[in-house]
């Protein structure tokens, strides 16, 4: 019998003195292993002058019966020493046995960056990540993997429709050993071999890998695009924002954007969007990530419906069980911040599903506040509704993706004329605008060809009509102006035909505070299931008295049960107005909310006359506010 080596042999030892038993991926190669070095090793073959051993899907060997120290089947594993690389290449090896000794994983090829797999192409790597995705495919499991600087898909092929590696599940920290491919002009990686860690191990390669994704979530610095205290407020809620959604992009997290769908919601989204794309495209090398990952989702209701969340979970669910995606996360625009949003954010909370708030409407934060992760909102900075979602947006955007600033500069001025927003800083926004050659009226327009748009695609994005209409990644200027030109001269004409029918059907009277009320039955004296819609009549009859009278007004539009109200120099404070109806009107069914100058509010039919009426005498109380008036001038 041979005796085995000792650590005085010349193989490798630790750092503690004992021997070093190496284990080998399967794709470690000849260049991979030494003479001299010990190895794990397994039978493949018994025949008559000893076995045959692999170390790695292609480094086997021979050992033969004279350096055997026991008796092996197929299958059998035991240590062994390389004692000689032949010129042809054939390997021969010596059973060693040790007492103790420490086992050291070698890997086949380099570690390498995500982000430099494209320079590895036709190279076998090594990488550690955390998998955020499994997708079975009717050939290969794919493993969408992120490193430190990026998701790469990795293709594991056990046979046609069969998942490979099943132990390996979403979320586990693994070291994947394969050949980086182009696959429809992006890398891919081939597995040879994935190596799942147990928690112990897994632990500081997870720590690395959050500590990388942390420091690569942060935002840019930027600076404003208009000098603007009041915004300076939510500067640093904006930030968490950029983070969080960098770090969702980073994570394989999908992000579904719900925003309400007019003008400022559009304004607010839409930037965003492309930002978030753009970012998803620079750290992702599967060409369809930004199709996967991020759904922008109009809301036809200024709050979260409950239609709207089942749809929203539903489709969840089955990315997770069909395309073995993470649970997304909820990214709100332009609304979520009341009490009629908590009963689908509720809903939500029985699942991982952060939900992110970023709007301008007057927020009920009691409510709302436990069951979001972030919410940006003016008033919880004591200012307002003048600061609009899409003026937010253009913000956040520019803070997931710098170099969308000349694309967006425009995009404030459309969000604040739309919301007849009243800010100090909409000078300052439309000469932005001029500088990119659009005028005040051009700016109208383009709000006006969103709502227009936006009213007839209903629940569909409209991506590429949208994108031309608000002249954001649009690749013609001449076909953004002929669109809007059309569409904003076809939302004029529709206006028109609605404002000649409804016109004379206008009630009118004074109220004690000196503020003119009309009102109008948009139910019955207005044209239904076209555009106009009734909030947007009640907008234009409002817009239309505003200026005849050139005083503060209030303007209701009602139908069966539910009111749209307006204001112009009247301080409302509709959201309040609301929590008093619900206590005061027993059985009345009121819910609703908005701002200080515009909301909604609904009630069960039966008791309309005595909701409205309750709803004017509020009115009749409400302060006058110069600052709220768009054209109300005081006598002195």
């Amino acid at each position: 019998m041979t005796p085995s080596p000792t650590p005085d042999d010349g193989a490798d030892v630790s750092a503690d003195g004992k021997p070093v038993v190496y284990d080998l991926a399967d794709g470690c190669t000849l260049d991979d292993v030494s003479e001299g070095d010990r190895y794990h090793a397994t039978v493949n073959g018994v025949v008559a002058y000893g076995v045959f051993v692999d170390l790695s899907a292609s480094v086997s060997g021979l050992v033969h019966e004279s350096n055997l120290l026991g008796d092996y089947d197929v299958g059998d594993e035991f240590v062994v020493e390389l004692t000689e690389i032949r010129e042809d290449g054939d390997i021969s090896f010596t059973e060693v046995e040790l007492a103790d000794s420490v086992t050291e994983r070698v890997d086949a090829g380099d570690q390498v960056p995500v982000t430099d797999l494209t320079d590895a192409v036709g190279d076998t790597v090594t990488l550690d990540g955390i998998v955020v995705q499994i997708k079975q495919t009717g050939g290969p499991t794919i493993f969408h993997l992120r490193g430190e600087s990026g998701v790469v898909p990795c293709a594991a092929f056990e046979e046609a429709g069969v998942r490979a590696y099943p132990e390996v599940e979403l979320d586990d920290v693994v070291r994947l050993t394969g050949r980086v491919e182009r696959r429809d002009e992006a890398v891919q990686i081939e597995v040879d071999e994935i190596q799942r860690f147990d928690p112990m191990d897994a632990k500081p390669i997870r720590e690395r890998l959050d500590d990388a994704l942390d420091d690569q979530a942060e935002p840019n610095e930027v600076e404003p695009l208009v000098e603007w205290p009041a915004f300076e407020k939510l500067r640093p809620d904006l930030e968490r924002v950029a983070k969080r959604l960098r770090a969702a992009a980073l994570d394989g997290r999908p992000i579904r954007m719900r925003h309400h769908a007019d003008g400022d919601g559009l304004c607010a989204s839409v930037p965003l969007q492309l930002a978030l794309e753009r970012f998803l495209e620079k750290h992702h090398h599967d060409p369809e990530a930004p199709r996967h990952l991020l759904k922008r989702l109009p809301s036809k209701a200024p709050f979260y419906e409950m239609e709207d969340v089942t749809r929203d979970l539903n489709f969840a669910l089955e990315n997770r069980k069909r395309h073995g995606q993470k649970l997304p996360m909820l990214l709100m625009l332009d609304n979520g911040s009341t009490e009629e949003d908590t009963p689908a954010y509720r809903n939500l909370a029985h699942y991982d599903v952060p939900i992110v708030v970023v709007d301008h409407h007057h927020p009920d934060p009691e409510a709302v506040g436990p069951l979001v992760t972030e919410h940006v909102n003016p008033y919880l900075h004591d200012e307002d509704y003048r600061i609009t979602t899409g003026m937010l947006s253009v913000e956040l955007a520019r803070m997931i993706d710098p170099s969308l600033t000349d694309e967006l500069t425009h995009v404030p001025a459309v969000a604040g004329l739309s919301d007849r927003s009243q800010a100090e800083a909409m000078d300052d926004f439309i000469d932005l605008a001029e500088e990119k050659g659009y005028d005040e009226a051009d700016l109208r327009d383009i709000g006006e060809a969103l709502d227009y748009a936006t009213h007839w695609l209903r629940y569909n994005d409209g991506r590429q009509l949208i994108n031309d209409a608000l002249n954001v990644n649009c690749d013609d200027r001449d076909r953004h102006e002929q669109l809007v030109e059309f569409l904003a001269s076809r939302a004029e004409r529709d206006v028109e035909k609605q404002l000649d029918a409804a016109m004379d059907h206008v009630e009118h009277e004074e109220l004690d505070n000196d503020a003119h009320l009309y009102r109008i039955d948009v139910e019955n004296y207005a044209h239904r299931f076209t555009y106009p819609a009734p909030g947007k009549t009640t907008g234009e009859i409002h817009d239309r008295k505003v200026k005849e009278t050139g005083d503060p007004v209030i303007t209701i539009g009602y139908g069966p049960d539910f009111a749209v109200l307006r204001s112009d120099g009247v301080r409302l404070d509709i959201p309040n107005m609301v929590a008093e109806l619900v206590d005061e009107i027993d059985g009345g069914g009121v819910s609703g909310g908005g701002h200080l100058v515009v909301g909604s509010i609904k009630f069960v039919k039966g008791m309309r006359e005595e909701v409205i009426d309750a709803l004017v005498e509020k009115m009749a109380d409400a302060e006058l506010d110069e600052e709220l008036a768009a054209t109300f001038q005081t006598d002195d």
